[in-house]
């Protein structure tokens, strides 16, 4: 069975600006720079989403991720990372993808297509391994290792969930949005208040431009915007896509610190992510994540992954680029 990861028809949404003047249906966390030239503007932010997953086939184990327009900005780490796990599983038949271990090596170019190189590892009797490179400018930007497993049953246990409060007693995260808008400096609202393919429910809703020192814990409440095809691989790469959300973010809790803040570098340097048990991406599920340690510039955040109704879907691992900012690493182009 292939996988078939292929753009469902594109809805069209309706013309014209929002109240802050933006563009309706351009998704914040996919801007112009991740949107291929033939994706309408105005489709919906999670059809964005799963038209930038659609790769294309130019050769047998090569892949080609989506064109880039927006000349200023980076490419969003969960976007390769969704897109590796694509290529990857369009090489694989009749296995699911169990683990997946990455590594972001230099920023993404968004001016420039990505090239997705796949090597067949190895296909055993139960398991299969592939690598993926992905490549700019003749130069590897990322590279990933994931593994395929058939289905088979074996012993079962879980950590349960913490107890927390359902998604629906929380703020939207339209309404959380518009709650800290005029805050948010001038340059980064835009993004802000773009509407988004993922929908982020923080369980603890604090001030995100200035918080308070607190331990290194947090727990989000997250699904795609809209639905999503029942097939496998595509839950588990918008799932990857979206496991790079906020996770780095647990680093930073107990220094009192925010991502608009400009004294601060941050970037993913590595991403693992172990699938457990089934789930729709689609459907509410919890992050629960932790920071253990932070140093040497780097923080190390951990999350599990829990459906609604408390199975352990997925678990996650990250480390990540969490540097005081001076003159003389400026805003580098790589680590």
């Amino acid at each position: 069975m292939q996988t078939p990861l292929h753009a469902s028809p594109r809805a069209r949404g309706h013309a014209g600006r929002n109240e802050y003047g933006l563009p309706r249906w351009r998704a914040a966390d996919i801007p112009a720079a991740m949107i291929a030239d033939d994706t309408p503007l105005l489709s919906s932010p999670i059809e964005q989403l799963i038209a930038l997953l659609d790769l294309e086939s130019i050769e047998v184990n090569m892949f080609r991720g989506t064109s880039p327009k927006d000349r200023s900005q980076r490419v969003f780490g969960g976007q390769v990372l969704g897109q590796a796990l694509v290529a990857a599983s369009r090489t694989v038949e009749s296995r699911i993808c169990h683990s997946l271990h990455a590594y972001f090596l230099i920023p993404g170019d968004p001016k420039v297509p990505i090239l997705y190189e796949v090597d067949r590892s190895r296909d055993g009797s139960s398991f299969s391994s592939r690598r993926v490179v992905a490549i700019q400018h003749g130069r590897q930007i990322f590279h990933m290792s994931a593994s395929f497993q058939v289905e088979e049953p074996g012993f079962e246990h879980q950590m349960d969930p913490p107890l927390v409060p359902a998604p629906d007693l929380l703020l939207s995260e339209e309404e959380f949005r518009r709650r800290f808008a005029a805050k948010v400096p001038t340059k980064y609202r835009e993004h802000f208040l773009r509407p988004r393919p993922i929908e982020l429910r923080p369980v603890e809703n604090e001030d995100i431009l200035h918080p308070g020192k607190r331990p290194p814990n947090q727990a989000v409440w997250v699904r795609a915007t809209g639905a999503l095809p029942p097939d496998v691989a595509l839950q588990q790469c918008v799932l990857a896509y979206a496991s790079d959300m906020t996770l780095l973010d647990t680093a930073l809790l107990p220094h009192g610190m925010s991502w608009f803040d400009d004294r601060i570098q941050i970037a993913s340097l590595d991403h693992a992510m172990w699938f457990h048990r089934p789930f729709r991406a689609d459907e509410w599920l919890l992050y629960v994540q932790d920071s253990p340690s932070a140093s040497g510039a780097r923080g190390f955040s951990r999350g599990l992954i829990y459906t609604a109704d408390g199975k352990l879907a997925a678990s996650v691992a990250q480390e990540g680029l969490v540097r005081m900012r001076t003159r003389q690493s400026g805003d580098q182009s790589s680590a």
